[in-house]
């Protein structure tokens, strides 16, 4: 088998008209923040059915996490609730903003955080939550926004793996003061890196973008109009978190075709589904209480006792060129926040026992239906020792 027929987890589905895009801001020579991150984040509000005004697109969605504390009014000495079974950067961006992060287990079986753990967790230094909308299925945004109206707390949510999903017939990313999206290689749309914030308020986007581009009260686009040069004023200190044009032009097709890859995935979700439904194994879990998961990822759980690990697995796996993913190893089982915060996995353990034993299988519409077939036959023979 060649190398042309391994099977890359998270395969991105770039076609002509994204490409055709790039080539049009190529051939414009204009590459960084301008008309086509406009015309992005406007599909996007539409699509979200917000404002204009209440969305900012960054270069990632650490960065739109980052940007939503600062916002919010997070400072240091401030504690901010987030779930033990994430990736890094959720935590990562607490600590950026000079906060607190305070950890909390998750349900087991939607891997998301658990409202009666954020209770338990709320002191006077408390000022935000950051819920993770993990795999794309919701957190109970109900449970968590009563909780922040009672205790007068930020609710930012972390939508990296949610882009579709709706909770209660509202898209998520809206329930809270803000909402943060990522266009990584291996989302749902992609853009090869990039982010996107939702915000209640207009204002706070307007700062966001501030904050985004240096602190500069205005980008290259607008100084470099037709009307000639504009000078620009800074108004704090910022970052180099913005968008560029080439981003967005992909990001304009990919979002176009959302829906038709929605589905998609919908259909491969319930075809392994299916297919793995006599294993020994922890399937993940579409939640049906009304809502809608973007179905973004595939995991399944690798307990104890099977003739394969978790570890195992993966390495038998890439042999056989099927790639896959960890999502993920529990926050307080890395090293640097050991050391920092003295988290133990043993604290969190239905965190710890995911990140144990997890493992995310290639899942994305560029699947052709033999990769699929495949996919399927690997985990198989692996799990059953066949």
């Amino acid at each position: 088998m060649s190398d042309n027929d391994y099977i890359v987890f998270g395969k991105p589905d770039i076609q002509p008209p994204e490409m055709a895009e790039v080539m049009d801001s190529l051939k414009k020579n204009w590459l960084g923040t301008g008309p086509k991150v406009k015309r992005f984040e406007e599909a996007f509000a539409a699509y979200k059915g917000v404002g204009t005004n209440q969305v900012a697109a960054v270069n990632s969605c650490t960065a739109a996490l980052h940007l939503s504390l600062l916002a919010s009014g997070v400072q240091p000495g401030d504690e901010v609730i987030t779930t033990a079974m994430t990736f890094c950067a959720t935590v990562n961006a607490i600590i950026h903003a000079g906060a607190t992060p305070v950890l909390v287990d998750v349900c087991e079986d939607s891997f998301n955080i658990d409202p009666e753990a954020i209770a338990a967790a709320i002191t006077p230094r408390t000022r935000a939550i950051v819920p993770v909308h993990f795999a794309g299925n919701s957190c109970d945004m109900h449970a968590i926004m009563a909780l922040a109206e009672k205790h007068d707390l930020k609710v930012i949510e972390d939508c990296a793996h949610a882009l579709e999903s709706e909770f209660a017939g509202k898209a998520l990313g809206t329930f809270g003061d803000y909402g943060c999206f990522s266009f990584y290689a291996t989302k749902n749309i992609t853009t090869g890196e990039g982010g996107m914030v939702v915000a209640r308020s207009e204002q706070a986007i307007s700062r966001i973008k501030t904050l985004a581009l240096h602190g500069m009260s205005t980008d290259a686009w607008a100084r470099f109009s037709d009307e000639g040069y504009k000078h620009y004023q800074v108004t704090e200190v910022g970052f180099k978190y913005n968008m560029m044009d080439l981003q967005a032009a992909i990001g304009i097709h990919q979002l176009a075709r959302i829906e038709p890859r929605w589905h998609s995935r919908q259909a491969l979700f319930a075809l392994y589904c299916e297919a793995f439904a006599d294993m020994p194994v922890q399937l993940p879990v579409a939640l049906d209480d009304g809502a809608r998961p973007a179905f973004h990822l595939f995991p399944i759980l690798l307990e104890e006792g099977l003739p394969v690990s978790r570890d195992q697995f993966m390495v038998r796996a890439h042999k056989q060129h099927m790639g896959t993913g960890v999502h993920y190893l529990s926050i307080p089982t890395h090293p640097y926040y050991q050391a920092r915060f003295g988290w133990q996995p043993d604290a969190y353990p239905v965190a710890d026992r995911i990140g144990r034993t997890t493992v995310s299988l290639p899942f994305s519409p560029a699947l052709t239906e033999a990769q699929i077939n495949r996919v399927i036959d690997v985990t198989r023979s692996l799990v059953l020792n066949d």
